[in-house]
C-alpha cells in the first residue's frame, strides 16, 4: 500500500492524469447483457466509449480492508474484473499498467501470463486479514484466479495470482492485445474494464 501511494503521488506531481471518475451507469452488474440479445449482437449496436487509453492508471488508498473476492463479467463493449473489498468504502488504492512480463513483488519471480499483452494490477488490499493473518482470498501464486472462468471472453485471455506483499495484492491479467482500459473506484469494490477494440465495437 505504501508503494501504491508513493507512485500515485509521484504521478500527480508529474502532472499525469490518473484514474477515471465512476458513474452509476459504469457500475452495471458483472456478467450481464441486454435481455434477449447476445453479447456479440449487442456490441454491434452499442455506442462504445472511447478515450480510455492504455497508459498507467492509479489511485490512492484510504483504508486497509482485506480482499474478499475477484470476479469477472462480459459486457457489450468490454470485459470486466471486479475486486470485492468489503468495508473499504470508495477509496481502494490501485496501480494498473501494461508490462512486458509479470514479476512477483518481493521475490522477483517471473510468473507467465497468457495472451497478446499483460496488465499488472496492484490493489491496496491484502489477501489476508492484517490483524490476524488469516487468509481472506484463496489465491495461489502463479495459478489462475480461483472461481474465475474466462472461457469465451472477447478480450480476457488469462488470469494469474501473484500474491500479496506489503499490504498489496498483485494480479496478472492476460488480454488479447494492448487495448484501452479504465479503472473505477466504487463503494467496497474496484473495477477494471478492458475494451474489446480501440475505436468502439466493430
Amino acid at each position: 500500500m505504501r508503494r501504491i501511494g508513493a507512485v500515485a503521488a509521484a504521478l500527480v506531481l508529474a502532472g499525469t492524469a490518473v484514474g477515471v471518475a465512476a458513474s452509476t451507469a459504469g457500475a452495471s452488474a458483472v456478467g450481464t447483457s441486454t435481455a434477449g440479445v447476445s453479447l456479440t449482437s449487442a456490441a454491434r449496436t452499442t455506442a462504445c466509449p472511447t478515450g480510455w487509453g492504455s497508459g498507467i492508471k492509479s489511485g490512492v488508498a484510504t483504508g486497509t480492508a482485506p480482499l474478499a473476492d475477484i470476479r469477472t463479467g462480459r459486457h457489450a463493449c468490454f470485459d470486466r474484473m471486479v475486486f470485492d473489498v468489503p468495508g473499504s468504502g470508495d477509496g481502494i488504492g490501485y496501480y494498473v499498467h501494461y508490462v512486458d512480463r509479470l514479476y512477483q513483488d518481493g521475490s522477483g519471480r517471473h510468473i507467465p501470463v497468457g495472451g497478446g499483452a499483460v496488465i499488472e494490477i496492484r490493489v491496496a488490499a491484502p489477501s489476508y486479514d492484517p490483524e490476524t493473518g488469516k487468509q481472506t482470498y484463496p489465491g495461489r501464486v502463479a495459478r489462475p484466479l480461483p472461481g474465475v472462468d474466462i472461457s469465451g471472453y472477447r478480450t480476457f485471455r488469462d488470469t494469474r495470482f501473484a500474491g500479496s506483499f506489503e499490504g498489496e495484492t498483485q494480479i496478472g491479467l492476460g488480454v488479447r492485445a494492448r487495448l484501452p482500459f479504465r479503472v473505477l473506484q466504487l463503494p467496497d469494490r474496484l473495477v477494471v474494464d478492458v475494451a474489446h477494440n480501440w475505436t468502439g465495437a466493430r
